[in-house]
């Protein structure tokens, strides 16, 4: 769900700044996402866990909506800088063909990005998966618990048997170590891409 949300949101909200960068108010807010990059996790953390305990969201649904939010300034700041070398012809010819500006995202942007998605997919689904800080402290019900939760869980109750520990963790390495070797590819793409104006 983690993936699935900060593709479509993040790519649709990168999209509105890049294509309105001359914009002040735009401008502005590209910079604001970005900045957002250089503040720890530790300052808000605290008042994070206070608020989504008061509105109830801390559970697994609240903490796929931090996933996307905090994931946004990276993203934001690779999207526009993939979406600023698509050619604007492109979307100028699709609204001459009668595509609303909804339609030219969706029928024209959206699948050009496949390079950055398939990036910002893979480096989100890795943090998602790999997360401690997170879990351990917004979900309140050890039965939601992450699989690093677990890890940490079980390293605690059995930590003199390093035999049975070490195997958990490789079982829980495996995964994310088989989806990274296949899309490692995408992922430097991605990037260069989006790095060549």
């Amino acid at each position: 769900f983690t993936v699935v949300l900060t593709v479509l949101t993040n790519s649709l909200v990168a999209y509105a700044i890049a294509r309105n960068m001359h914009k002040k108010l735009y401008k502005v807010l590209f910079y604001y996402f970005v900045s957002a990059m250089f503040v720890p996790f530790p300052i808000i953390m605290l008042p994070i866990v206070k608020q989504m305990s008061a509105i109830g969201l801390n559970n697994p649904t609240g903490l796929i909506i931090l996933y996307v939010v905090y994931g946004l300034a990276f993203n934001i700041f690779l999207y526009v800088g993939y979406i600023k070398t698509i050619p604007k012809e492109l979307e100028e010819a699709a609204i001459i063909d009668g595509c609303s500006r909804w339609g030219v995202f969706w029928r024209v942007v959206f699948p050009l990005l496949a390079p950055m998605n398939a990036t910002v997919g893979i480096l989100t689904a890795l943090w998602a998966w790999n997360d401690f800080m997170l879990p351990l402290v917004i979900l309140s019900d050890r039965n939601d618990a992450t699989l690093p939760l677990v890890q940490y869980i079980f390293q605690s109750q059995f930590s003199v048997n390093y035999n049975l520990a070490f195997a958990s963790y490789l079982l829980a390495l495996l995964p994310m170590l088989i989806v990274y070797l296949f899309a490692q590819k995408w992922i430097i793409s991605g990037v260069t891409k989006g790095a060549i104006k």
